[in-house]
């Protein structure tokens, strides 16, 4: 089965409040699929392979054999393309995990997409939604 997986990660503050967004469309690109998440305190590029990664993790629920990846993250789809090395120490383990379950597709392709993308402004909300929704909570809290 093939599909397509849009993801973003955001942090207010470099490092500071994450959460990460994921939206999965089949392959006639109906979207099947979407989720997002707090991640707490970390970096910006830590929240987007958090969602590269939930995103993929969700595709294997699904019994997926084939995925395009697309991402505003410049750093993350070089890294994952082996263009750029992984030189942070918080980001190895992540994208050993990422590349791990993308070579175990019969077919992967990652690309970088500009943030004016139709699909990452939707994720990118979902990002935003979610940090203002734990910003709320936490403000109830008080």
């Amino acid at each position: 089965m093939k599909f397509q997986l849009f993801t973003d990660g955001g942090s207010r503050g470099n490092p500071g409040d994450s959460a990460y967004a994921y939206i999965i469309r089949d392959q006639d690109g109906h979207e099947i699929a979407s989720g997002s998440n707090y991640l707490g305190v970390m970096t910006n590029n830590e929240a987007e392979y958090h969602g590269l990664l939930a995103g993929l993790n969700e595709l294997l629920k699904l019994g997926a054999t084939e995925v395009e990846v697309f991402m505003d993250s410049e750093l993350v789809i070089k890294q994952l393309k082996g263009q750029y090395r992984v030189k942070a120490p918080n980001l190895a383990p992540l994208n050993r995990e990422a590349v791990d379950i993308l070579t175990r597709m019969k077919k992967a392709k990652v690309n970088h997409v500009h943030r004016e993308h139709e699909v990452i402004i939707k994720a990118d909300a979902l990002v935003n939604w979610t940090l203002d929704q734990h910003n709320l909570a936490r403000q109830l809290r008080q």
